[in-house]
């Protein structure tokens, strides 16, 4: 795994297989930006009305590093933190988020990474045990 040229936006560690620092994973723009685009159309339980939101699929991300566990603890700039099972990725495809509406995400407005669901998509993913996993200005991916 190559190691990052820019400010890194995203470390990933614990139960992981390739690295590019001892023991994690760091992932600048550029890194993320080379993984395969994808993109959502949704609705959100912060926002009004229907976004696009461009990144990439979370399971590829998750591939690039080789999990040997079942869930991350996804944190946020803020230290807030949250349990998600990886499965999740695959039988959602939920999106690591760079940009919502053509723009790119600012921390000072969710970004520059935010994990979203496709809420719209399965009626499961409309509560709040789903709803809180919606992780912004995500800054570290734990996996255990």
């Amino acid at each position: 795994m190559p190691k990052p040229t820019g400010p890194v936006i995203l470390v990933v560690d614990g139960a992981i297989e390739h690295t590019n620092f001892p023991g994690e994973a760091r992932f600048d723009m550029q890194m993320i930006d080379s993984l395969p685009a994808h993109t959502i159309s949704t609705t959100t339980s912060v926002t009004d009305g229907v976004h696009k939101f461009d990144g990439v699929r979370m399971q590829d991300l998750m591939d690039s590093v080789g999990p040997t566990g079942k869930k991350v603890v996804a944190s946020a700039l803020n230290d807030y933190r949250v349990n998600i099972p990886i499965a999740d990725f695959a039988d959602y495809g939920v999106l690591l988020a760079t940009k919502m509406s053509g723009e790119r995400l600012q921390a000072n407005d969710k970004g520059p990474l935010w994990i979203v669901y496709p809420r719209d998509d399965y009626n499961r993913l409309m509560d709040i045990r789903y709803d809180v996993r919606w992780v912004w200005q995500l800054k570290r991916l734990t996996v255990e």
